[in-house]
């Protein structure tokens, strides 16, 4: 047991010294996303902490995928691509709340949950780094008005698939761990990708607004998607 922590926090604080020398993350971010690290692999075990990992990797290559040309639009992430702690509680802590209740429960109902707010952090990561790139004609979410790229809210066709790509990467972490294999795909990928939309819609309209900012968006955002990976994981094996 003890071998077994100690092992684990030299994982994940390899990762987090890893992450803030890559300048993925500040100090305090590095920080906190080795805390959460060790949450999540002695809360969920090695796959869900794979998927956080694979997560923070995705995310940090899409952020830095060109990003002088997202600085020239004025899309570029702040701080040139660093993120902090908020940002790192905001895409993660939805998760290790739903493995709290996946540890008391032992229902697969909750590890759907859990892997669909991972997919919507990396979905919603993926579909906004890159979409700036590659998205042709964005949309505001809630008129389908043109919107400039990194406008709060705004989606693309190109956007979208890559929200369902970050999605279904981050579903194929959680089929281990079921033996409703196709019922956890479809669940967690659609959670996510729903997720990822509420994302903008909560960004057009609550983020716009100041209600929220970019953190508390992509927690509710992971939280919603969580919940909706779930819902449908409890639907579809329940029929």
């Amino acid at each position: 047991m003890l071998e077994r922590i100690i092992m684990d926090l030299t994982v994940v604080a390899g990762l987090g010294v890893a992450s803030y020398r890559l300048n993925a993350l500040d100090a305090k971010g590095a920080a906190a996303a080795a805390a959460l690290g060790l949450l999540v692999i002695e809360l969920g075990g090695i796959y869900p902490f794979l998927a956080m990992v694979a997560f923070v990797v995705m995310g940090v290559l899409a952020t830095k995928y060109r990003f002088r040309e997202k600085l020239k639009l004025g899309a570029a992430q702040s701080r040139n691509g660093v993120r902090s702690w908020g940002n790192v509680l905001g895409n993660g802590l939805a998760a290790a709340i739903f493995l709290v209740f996946e540890q008391l429960s032992r229902m697969d109902v909750f590890w759907a949950a859990t892997f669909a707010a991972i997919a919507t952090a990396n979905g919603d990561t993926l579909a906004s780094e890159l979409g700036k790139v590659f998205g042709r004609r964005p949309k505001l979410i809630t008129n389908f008005k043109p919107a400039s790229p990194g406008t709060n809210g705004a989606i693309s066709l190109e956007g979208e698939l890559f929200a369902l790509a970050g999605a279904l990467a981050i579903a194929l972490f959680a089929l281990p761990l079921t033996s409703e294999k196709a019922i956890m795909l479809l669940a967690v990928t659609l959670g996510g990708f729903i997720g990822v939309n509420l994302d903008s819609l909560i960004g057009a309209t609550l983020e716009e607004k100041g209600i929220t900012d970019n953190n508390s968006t992509n927690f509710l955002a992971s939280l919603f998607g969580g919940f909706i990976g779930a819902g449908l994981f409890y639907v579809m094996a329940g029929a």
